[in-house]
């Protein structure tokens, strides 16, 4: 008796170091699943998400966000000893197994969920001895090398369900519509069966399957405790869904570009606010229907003061037929007449210009080159407030003469706008000869909302890019007041929205792009490849877009700011005499007032808050200005301790009796 115990005890020890070595010897196959690349919103929300490699949607999926009934009903169904098996649970197998000897084929049952895992990770067989027991090896393993919430967690990212649907957030996402941290029972029992099935129980083509399958594990759940039998006949009156929904597919061109830079990365978070990027979508997808055929579609809207990026559509994404495979948000296209605001914003902060300084709106040839105003006609003299509302050309192409077409351009780089341009900068520039984008147009604008202060546009988070001061607070605020009261069709809200409109040469890109006191935002329609859409124009087209985005923000746009301190808003005849009319021929004269300090670039600090200035030349009496600002009136002395605003740059002006000026860009410390 002794030796046939021993025997068996040597037997028994023999047994298991075999089959210790069995399964310490398995190969595990990878156990991190590749999962969608997903981008979300600010808040979370899935904008878009992208199959995996193999063409399959699987969904990251964090266990502790699933609904606490959808687990407790899970175990309760396919494996209630899961936490206290290692991997196989012998009643359940000696069941199946004694169910196949009578049958004489293997039928199902007996697979815990972790030998769902061992098959779900090499897509074994389920109906072979073979493919049982390899199932039974890598379970073992599996339970050795994993925690409990690891191998559920690999449950949760592969159990099928139905066609290229992986994992439970996926099946939630498509037949439901949501995530799964909350899901009544009748949704959470419908993924629970589906898995065991997932083709002969789609409900989409097989619901009567689908529904039975949800029942019974529903009334599983009854009999382990995990619902009552109340909730349960409520949750089988729910229909089970017809159809299969489509993931989220928003701001694709900015998706694509987000994953195309980081094409390693599963995450990808953005500044985008997705209920006002859906909202925005449907505007555009309506405008499309009344555009010519080819003709495309570009938005951006953003925080003004952040340059936080809340809605960006960059086409028709999808449809060939009108480029929308381009992100013409990114585009460089011939701004029209929307570079005008900054124009007139240099040349305040200047000293050069006022609201209600006259300009002379007449013919003029500048070295050959004769632009003349969109309908042919000339006004004489108007106020440069009525110049940019009425958007005449000769006035800002006089003006650009006097700044220089290199300032504008430098004003460009400052405001941290990329360009396009073949050869040296003309005065053409003022009226859409250069190459801008939407992102750029929305980020100069931004500038101008801001107080003049430039701001990088941003899709993803993270800290502000505040820029350099590209035009003075007053000169930009004094934009925002012309802006918003320019003259509108009727069919136009009448909001103080600051807002300008462009028509490129040729009919070949339409604009609107404005700001409030919270936002800024960009409308561009056009053709992708360049060719002109006869009788589109920016007001007609794009303005009405323009002003539906901001209808989406609320009910009405955020009021502008106040006027900065020391802010010169008075009518033409409480002018400085040499702001009441523009005459830039003026300052060629050799007797015109020359800044003999402080020098172009000088780095200063200010003693008692002042700094000291000088003109040469010029006759008395000086008017000064600063940003645009003035700071010292009617002085008849060529030296003077000046007010500037400071740390940063300040643009200095002296503008003389005859309206002759001079000006540096000095750096306050």
């Amino acid at each position: 008796m002794r030796w046939a115990l021993c025997l068996v005890a040597v037997c028994a020890t023999a047994g298991w170091f075999v089959l210790d070595r069995w399964v310490a010897t398995t190969d595990l196959p990878p156990l991190a699943p590749a999962t969608s690349a997903e981008v979300l919103a600010e808040d979370g929300t899935l904008l878009r998400a992208y199959t995996v490699a193999d063409g399959r949607w699987r969904l990251a999926l964090d266990p502790a966000r699933v609904d606490a009934t959808y687990l407790a009903m899970l175990l309760a169904y396919e494996d209630q000893r899961f936490h206290s098996h290692m991997g196989i649970d012998p009643v359940a197998l000696l069941r199946a197994a004694w169910s196949a000897v009578r049958t004489g084929r293997m039928v199902s049952g007996g697979s815990t969920l972790t030998m769902q895992v061992a098959r779900l990770l090499e897509d074994g067989p389920t109906g072979t001895w073979a493919g049982k027991a390899r199932q039974i090896r890598l379970a073992l393993a599996l339970e050795r090398r994993l925690e409990k919430d690891a191998i559920l967690s690999l449950y949760l990212h592969l159990a099928p369900m139905g066609g290229n649907l992986e994992g439970l957030r996926s099946g939630a996402r498509a037949w439901f519509g949501k995530d799964p941290a909350r899901l009544t029972p009748a949704q959470a029992a419908l993924l629970i069966a589906l898995p065991q099935s997932p083709a002969a129980r789609s409900p989409d083509s097989h619901a009567h399957a689908a529904r039975l399958a949800r029942d019974r594990v529903l009334e599983r759940a009854v009999v382990a405790n995990v619902l009552t039998r109340a909730e349960a006949d409520a949750a089988k009156r729910e229909p089970v869904p017809s159809a299969r929904r489509a993931f989220p597919a928003l701001a694709p061109h900015l998706a694509d570009r987000l994953v195309a830079a980081h094409p390693g990365q599963r995450l990808h978070r953005t500044t985008l606010d997705a209920t006002l990027q859906a909202a925005l979508e449907q505007v555009a997808e309506d405008t499309l229907r009344d555009l010519p055929p080819r003709a495309g579609i570009a938005l951006v809207l953003a925080d003004a003061q952040t340059g936080r990026v809340r809605a960006h559509i960059g086409g028709a994404y999808g449809d060939d037929a009108r480029g929308g495979f381009n992100d013409m948000t990114r585009a460089l296209r011939s701004p029209g007449s929307t570079l005008k605001p900054l124009v007139y914003g240099l040349a305040f902060s200047d000293g050069l210009a006022h609201p209600e300084t006259l300009v002379n709106d007449r013919p003029a040839s500048f070295g050959g080159y004769a632009p003349q105003n969109f309908d042919g006609r000339f006004r004489g003299p108007v106020s440069v407030r009525e110049a940019l509302q009425l958007s005449l050309n000769l006035p800002v192409v006089e003006m650009t003469n006097t700044l220089g077409p290199a300032r504008l351009m430098a004003a460009l780089r400052r405001a941290g706008v990329a360009t396009a341009l073949d050869g040296p900068p003309g005065l053409a520039v003022a009226l859409g000869g250069v190459g801008l984008s939407l992102d750029g147009l929305v980020q100069l604008y931004a500038g101008i909302a801001r107080g003049g202060a430039a701001v990088a546009l941003q899709s993803t988070p993270g800290p502000v890019q505040s820029g350099a001061q590209v035009i003075g607070a007053e000169a930009a605020w004094h934009l925002g007041q012309i802006l918003a009261r320019a003259p509108r069709p009727a069919h136009l809200p009448g909001w103080p929205l600051a807002f300008k409109t462009g028509t490129s040469y040729g009919h070949r890109d339409a604009w609107a792009v404005g700001f409030d006191g919270s936002h800024v935002a960009g409308v561009w329609i056009g053709r992708a490849d360049g060719t002109p859409l006869p009788g589109t124009f920016g007001l007609d087209a794009a303005a009405p877009v323009l002003f539906e985005a901001f209808a989406r923000l609320g009910p009405r746009p955020e009021p502008l700011p106040p006027a900065p301190p020391g802010t010169l808003d008075v009518a033409h005849s409480q002018l400085p005499a040499p702001l009441r009319r523009f005459g830039p021929q003026l300052a060629m004269d050799a007797d015109a007032p020359k800044l003999a300090f402080p020098p172009k670039g000088a780095a200063l600090r200010p003693v008692g808050g002042r700094v000291l200035a000088r003109v040469d030349r010029g006759r008395a009496p000086f008017t000064w200005f600063a940003n645009g600002a003035p700071v010292l009136t009617r002085s008849h002395e060529r030296e003077a301790h000046l007010p500037l605003p400071g740390p940063g740059f300040v643009t200095l002006s002296v503008v003389d009796a005859a309206g002759r000026a001079a000006r540096v860009e000095v750096e306050l410390r």
